[in-house]
């Protein structure tokens, strides 16, 4: 890891260079002041998912779901703690399947909920099915570098 990261505000958008040492002292955006961890999942659209891909150096993982699904209704307070448990370390995200056809389609989703670790713009790693915050946990820290 380099001194300094990129970091995707996730209210604005804008790309933030953070001491990557200072990521735990919850660093606030340079253009819209609002905090660049929230500790909450981040809704990502098509318009945004490739920013947040592709020009953050974090770790994302991304939790494709639809509001009709029982399993993913299930999940979410669970994918939620796991985000206040995982940031800064990782980025947590949701993609909602039936607003976001084409990223799901992009990312060959066929069943839901479907867990996406991503590093360096690249997957990593997916998981099919509801799991829980400690599980949810296991599973990413088990397969980034340390």
């Amino acid at each position: 890891m380099s001194d300094s990261m990129h970091i995707v505000c996730p209210h604005c958008q804008s790309i933030n260079r953070v001491p990557a040492n200072k990521l735990a002292e919850k660093p606030n955006c340079g253009r819209c002041q609002h905090p660049l961890f929230t500790g909450e999942p981040i809704d990502l659209t098509t318009a945004t998912f490739a920013r947040h891909l592709e020009r953050s150096d974090l770790p994302l993982l991304v939790d494709f779901w639809a509001p009709w699904c029982g399993p993913c209704k299930m999940m979410a307070p669970q994918f939620e703690q796991a985000a206040s448990l995982l940031e800064p370390k990782v980025r947590l995200a949701k993609v909602n399947t039936e607003a976001e056809p084409d990223l799901a389609a992009q990312f060959g989703i066929r069943s839901i909920p479907t867990l996406i670790l991503f590093r360096g713009g690249h997957e990593v790693a997916r998981q099919a099915g509801a799991m829980g915050a400690q599980d949810i946990m296991r599973w990413v820290t088990s397969r980034l570098p340390q």
